[in-house]
């Protein structure tokens, strides 16, 4: 006689198996990354107490970083095409073990171009907040907004609705700024200006990090 449950244990097998790959998948995308990132800054002098510059390749090709500001201490952790849920995985070696007076973060761009929902985006901000300041209530988070990439132009809806979502944040919220980018960097007809970006219309030359950097610097001092 046949077992009325084998192919519903089998459904449900199947699905545990592939719930577990996923996790595992997401644990270690950036596994490598991360461990070279607190390598790295294990053997050079004392960051605590400093700025954490941290999110996802936009940040971590901000080669000129600390030249660009060589009076703050800064740590840039950016690393990989990371996602915000990506950076609350790997929060405590990324941020927290810092104990850093101002966090820089740009990550989201990625999460709306993935299909994640304004809203979710915005929840997860929320836990990293509430994360850091846990530990450290007199940290200051700077959110810098998403930027108009040519590559992801027909996402503009999305991108511009979590920038303003962020800014009546910021306006609403202590220790919370955001960093507008956003209309500094489209071109006279309201469209990206392509100037800004290398071949793959998605991450920024030295003009579009010139941007930014005036855009931060202010908040620096």
């Amino acid at each position: 006689m046949k077992n009325p449950f084998g192919s519903k244990i089998l459904v449900l097998v199947f699905f545990f198996t592939s719930s577990l790959a996923n996790i595992q998948a997401q644990e270690n995308r950036f596994a490598v990354e991360v461990a070279a990132l607190v390598v790295k800054y294990a053997d050079l002098p004392t960051y605590k107490g400093g700025i954490v510059f941290t999110g996802s390749s936009s940040i971590r090709f901000w080669k000129t970083l600390e030249k660009d500001f060589p009076k703050s201490k800064i740590v840039n952790t950016g690393f990989g095409g990371s996602q915000t849920d990506d950076l609350l995985l790997y929060l405590d070696e990324l941020v927290i073990n810092f104990e850093p007076k101002k966090i820089f973060i740009y990550v989201g761009e990625n999460d709306i171009n993935a299909g994640k929902p304004v809203r979710q985006v915005l929840s997860e901000y929320a836990v990293l907040m509430e994360r850091v300041s846990t530990k450290f209530p007199d940290t200051e988070f700077y959110f810098i907004g998403t930027k108009p990439s040519p590559s992801r132009w027909e996402k503009r809806g999305q991108m511009m609705a979590l920038n303003e979502e962020v800014r009546m944040l910021a306006q609403n919220k202590e220790k919370v700024t955001y960093i507008d980018v956003w209309a500094s960097m489209l071109d006279k007809s309201g469209s990206p200006n392509e100037e800004l970006f290398v071949e793959d219309r998605l991450h920024m030359n030295a003009k579009g990090y010139k941007i930014w950097k005036k855009a931060v610097k202010e908040h620096l001092r």
